[in-house]
């Protein structure tokens, strides 16, 4: 099985199914912030029951804090941090597993 974690909201499983993806072994989750996704991730690896779990993207991990602040606020390095702990996590969990984990991420021109 696959996990898909799609934290950009924006996967269309007609386009998938579309492009060969079997979307009923397919275990899909759009979690609410970067938190609840890593934990996911977390989860899945550690239980063995998928063997590959894609996030789709690093750029929308938004920190729970950063999503409940307002507008203007300064959350500096929060995603950084986020992510940092979150590798390390993931890379003992993978150690110990066998399944792959690919991280999906862009380039963002301003």
């Amino acid at each position: 099985y696959c996990a898909f974690i799609d934290a950009e909201h924006a996967l269309d499983p007609v386009l998938a199914e579309a492009i060969g993806v079997k979307t009923e072994n397919l275990l899909l989750s759009q979690p609410d912030c970067g938190e609840q996704a890593l934990s996911l991730v977390d989860t899945l690896i550690r239980s063995g029951s998928v063997d590959v779990v894609v996030v789709d993207s690093v750029a929308a991990l938004v920190p729970k804090t950063e999503l409940d602040g307002e507008m203007g606020d300064a959350h500096v390095a929060l995603q950084a941090r986020l992510m940092s702990q979150a590798l390390r996590k993931l890379s003992h969990s993978l150690s110990l597993s066998q399944s792959t984990l690919v991280f999906i991420n862009q380039e963002a021109f301003i």
